[in-house]
């Protein structure tokens, strides 16, 4: 099953309340995501609430073009879930 994001949320600083399609909804922290110049402008809090949903990727996207994967954006909400740690490593998110 492909992961994509159906729903998503501000919560506040750099946090996103997530619903994925396979019914899980957490909350993603990203600011450990915002490397490179293309997340340089989404350090500044009101850029960063900018994002949306992009309907056709299925994955939060924001105006200057930069987005993430869906998996990537799901490790980040369920990263202290025992159950998902061998997916994570699957994934290559952990060793």
């Amino acid at each position: 099953m492909f992961l994509h994001v159906t729903e998503a949320k501000y919560v506040g600083d750099y946090r996103i309340e997530v619903l994925f399609n396979n019914g899980r909804r957490g909350v993603a922290d990203l600011s450990n995501a915002l490397v490179g110049p293309i997340f340089e402008p989404l350090k500044n809090i009101a850029e960063f609430r900018k994002f949306k949903v992009d309907e056709e990727i299925e994955t939060v996207t924001w105006p200057n073009g930069a987005d993430l994967a869906p998996e990537y954006i799901y490790f980040q909400a369920f990263k202290n879930d025992p159950l998902l740690q061998a997916q994570f490593k699957t994934w290559g998110y952990i060793t």
